[in-house]
């Protein structure tokens, strides 16, 4: 029979069977979490636990608590949907398509409505990025940027200079996102470092902590960690209130748990969901920029594979897989869910199961839209589990120097 539960009563069953918890361990988990104005009797809030786990009820109260209970987000254990039609929303805002446009912009006609309809052609981009092949939104995303670019030799005001200024700066991290997960490096850096500018000459916070968050990725997929830890250090100094500084705190975790350093990395995946907890949902959390609450899990999912936590990184990552998916099936973060595949087949490689860890290896490989940097790094975890334990298996051989052909492509 199909599950009927909430998604939250699910995973809370989930979350506590991957820790070994009984009920009443859980419930003594979450009264240590508990402000000190709430201080329901034992017994009584076993109770509760059972309705919740049943799906009988909600926890309305007790969510921000679950959620740390378990190490998570409120926003990703009980998630609020927000999606757009950034093409709609053009239109419905200033009543221009694409091709109005770019008719405005070569009559130097730069009024609101027109800068309206360029930052929502933005955000449509950087929406865009989760699934669009990456030489289509390569393309199309240089493309707005040398028409933004073009409009700061015009008249405009200042508070009009200013705008454009920082949706050059966000379309350059669009731009040099796509041009290191294409494979060009060179280029990649050079963009960011032109939208690290930007946002500097803006005053654009969010877009020099992106700028930062970069460098960070760009030295985690080298496999600089110390490297990573500084890029982090810059960007959180520079944007320490923005939602970047949680993907900050995210990329340290990341490079901590490579280095092998177990209490490091949780104390920077706890700065992180404590910074996401302040901060309210975001409006729209298919926007490449904004560090949407559910994200957290997927970090969460990369540092528990490489500390060792198969339990909790096994659970995580089917959480990953269902949040980006559709009812339809249609995978809406392909990238993100890719690398989960890939921590599944690393769990059943270290289980024994060869079968199983083959099959998610080669469907996380299989994807259309892909980051080959991050997904060539998370998939040496496979390669390497696969190396120790199988190479005696023709299968497995076989596997690894596909790995090697993704990290090292002609």
């Amino acid at each position: 029979m199909a599950d009927e539960r909430p998604d939250w009563a699910r995973r809370m069953v989930e979350e506590r069977a991957a820790r070994g918890w009984s009920q009443l361990d859980a419930v003594r988990a979450l009264m240590a979490r508990l402000p000190a104005d709430q201080d329901p009797l034992e017994q009584d809030l076993l109770r509760q636990w059972k309705r919740w786990e049943a799906g009988e009820n909600q926890p309305t109260k007790y969510k921000s608590a679950i959620a740390a209970t378990f190490s998570t987000t409120t926003g990703a254990f009980f998630p609020e949907r927000s999606r757009r039609d950034g093409r709609a929303e053009i239109l419905q805002v200033s009543g221009m398509d694409t091709v109005d446009i770019i008719a405005r912009l070569r009559a130097s006609d730069v009024d609101q409505a027109t800068l309206d309809a360029l930052r929502i052609t933005a955000d449509r981009l950087c929406c865009e990025y989760a699934y669009m092949p990456a030489d289509q939104l390569l393309v199309e995303g240089r493309a707005w940027l040398a028409r933004v670019v073009g409009l700061q030799h015009q008249r405009v005001s200042l508070a009009q200079h200013r705008e454009l200024i920082a949706l050059a700066g966000k379309l350059s991290l669009l731009v040099g996102c796509v041009e290191y997960d294409s494979g060009k490096p060179r280029d990649a850096e050079a963009t960011r470092q032109a939208a690290l500018m930007l946002g500097t000459e803006a005053g654009e916070l969010g877009v020099q902590g992106w700028a930062h968050e970069m460098r960070a990725w760009f030295a985690l997929t080298r496999g600089d960690y110390r490297g990573v830890i500084a890029a982090a250090e810059a960007g959180i100094a520079a944007a320490p209130t923005e939602s970047v500084a949680a993907q900050l705190y995210a990329q340290q975790a990341k490079a901590w748990a490579r280095l092998g350093d177990r209490q490091q990395t949780e104390v920077a995946l706890d700065k992180g969901r404590l910074l996401l907890e302040t901060l309210p949902y975001p409006e729209n959390i298919e926007n490449h920029f904004v560090v949407d609450p559910a994200k957290f899990d997927f970090y969460r999912m990369d540092a528990y594979r490489r500390v060792g936590e198969d339990r909790l990184a096994e659970q995580l990552a089917n959480e990953v897989i269902r949040a980006n998916t559709d009812f339809d099936g249609t995978e809406r973060a392909p990238m993100r869910i890719a690398e989960a595949r890939v921590t599944l087949g690393v769990v059943a490689a270290r289980e024994g199961d060869l079968d199983t860890a083959l099959t998610y290896g080669e469907r996380a490989l299989q994807g259309d839209r892909q980051s080959l940097p991050s997904l060539a790094m998370v998939s040496a975890d496979l390669g390497q589990v696969l190396h120790a334990r199988y190479s005696h298996a023709p299968e497995a051989v076989e596997f690894i120097a596909h790995l090697r052909e993704l990290r090292n492509p002609r």
